[in-house]
């Protein structure tokens, strides 16, 4: 917040009257002692004035999100988010209709939960109207009013509840919120597959996503999400290998570490998410089990494995018979396939088509089998061939072939 750049958005938008203010996640984390990744900002005028005072600071202003009342900033490249005071108007529960305002408090009492309803002014200077500044230190997320009230707004804050709790939260859940999700948890299917997969992609990437997902479990809200069994034993047996190997934490495995073996089930869930067609072909691959790799497997079979399936299909399937086969997250054997599955660089096969047109071949399906026979032996021999070495074979075959 005292970076030269965000220095200048504010300039531009208070001119020491306090009409800007730091709000949510960036004074949340820097109170809790957690990195920031965003800064966002909220103002007491309409997102026309926002850009008419960025602008004439000589700053780039972008209407990013300008019906949801949100204006970029581009100071020295870097993007801040610039959300002018609202207050809703009417709720959907999965949207709402909001007004622009100059009351903070009105703006805070829209937000979901008190530790994001903090603001900070340019001098630091905190703004609390709903008692995050207790619930900080407690680490407790807890609803803005009525928890009830706040959920049937929009449903998600259902899921935000929980992804909070896992990243930022301790202990067990605040119980009126608790209770309150409970309740409501049918509205879960009210929301569209985009914001739940984001939020529960969020969730995943907590720390230790576990405890949570089984308070989930156990109160039948996973249940409105998933349609299948859930595997939360191989799951936190995951985030122990990830925290043991320190990898960074993937939300995409976890979810396959969450999901049956079943590929057909992780293309529904894919579907139902939303999935990108990349983190789709990635849950199905990790849901097709490869039952060729249990430790021990030779370091030469695992080469093969790799260049046959790729580095990523191989790593998932990897990490994934790790945690099946429920021994520590440190053990040697498959701790030592992990780093070759990491580091080891499949090589590209050095001959082609026109390799084997060149020693008379004519064109056909026979250079197939040619090319398929040599890349085999090659594989069997570990990889070590080289390019002459297979040309002298494959000119050896082919002549032998043509006597």
């Amino acid at each position: 917040m005292t970076a030269a750049p965000v220095r200048a958005v504010m300039a531009a938008l208070s001119a020491n009257q306090d009409a800007a203010r730091f709000v949510g996640g960036a004074v949340r984390n820097a109170l809790l002692r957690e990195a920031v990744s965003d800064v966002d900002i909220a103002a007491r005028f309409p997102p026309d004035e926002v850009i008419r005072r960025l602008e004439a600071a000589g700053l780039r202003a972008v209407a990013t999100g300008i019906e949801h009342g949100t204006v970029t900033a581009i100071a020295d490249g870097a993007p801040y988010e610039v959300t002018s005071l609202r207050r809703d108007v009417e709720t959907f529960g999965r949207r709402a209709v909001v007004a622009y305002t100059t009351d903070w408090a009105e703006d805070a009492a829209r937000r979901d939960f008190t530790i994001n309803a903090l603001y900070a002014g340019e001098d630091g200077t905190l703004f609390d109207y709903f008692g995050g500044l207790n619930d900080i230190p407690e680490r407790r997320v807890r609803f803005i009013g009525d928890a009830r009230q706040r959920i049937k707004e929009d449903y998600l804050r259902i899921l935000r509840f929980f992804r909070f709790h896992a990243q930022y939260g301790r202990g067990q859940p605040d119980g009126d919120g608790l209770a309150a999700c409970i309740a409501e948890k049918p509205g879960l299917k009210l929301l569209s597959g985009e914001r739940v997969q984001k939020e529960l992609l969020l969730l995943l990437k907590a720390k230790d996503p576990v405890p949570v997902l089984s308070v989930m479990q156990e109160n039948s809200i996973l249940g409105e999400i998933f349609s299948c069994d859930l595997n939360l034993p191989r799951l936190e047996r995951l985030t122990g290998i990830e925290q043991s190997g320190g990898t960074g934490r993937d939300a995409v495995l976890r979810l396959a570490a969450l999901l049956p073996d079943s590929a057909a089930v992780a293309r529904d869930v894919a579907q139902a998410l939303r999935l990108s067609n990349e983190a789709r072909d990635r849950l199905v691959a990790a849901a097709e089990k490869d039952d060729r790799i249990a430790a021990p497997v030779a370091r030469a079979r695992l080469r093969e494995l790799i260049y046959r399936a790729g580095r990523e299909r191989t790593r998932d399937q990897l990490v994934l018979r790790w945690a099946d086969a429920g021994g520590p997250a440190g053990e040697s054997q498959w701790d030592s396939m992990m780093s070759l599955a990491r580091d080891w660089q499949p090589p590209v096969f050095p001959v082609d088509g026109n390799d084997v047109m060149a020693l008379g071949v004519p064109e056909g399906p026979e250079i197939g089998v040619h090319l398929r026979t040599l890349e085999q032996w090659w594989i069997g021999n570990d990889f070590a061939p080289t390019r002459p070495e297979l040309l002298e074979r494959l000119r050896s075959v082919v002549l032998k072939k043509g006597q």
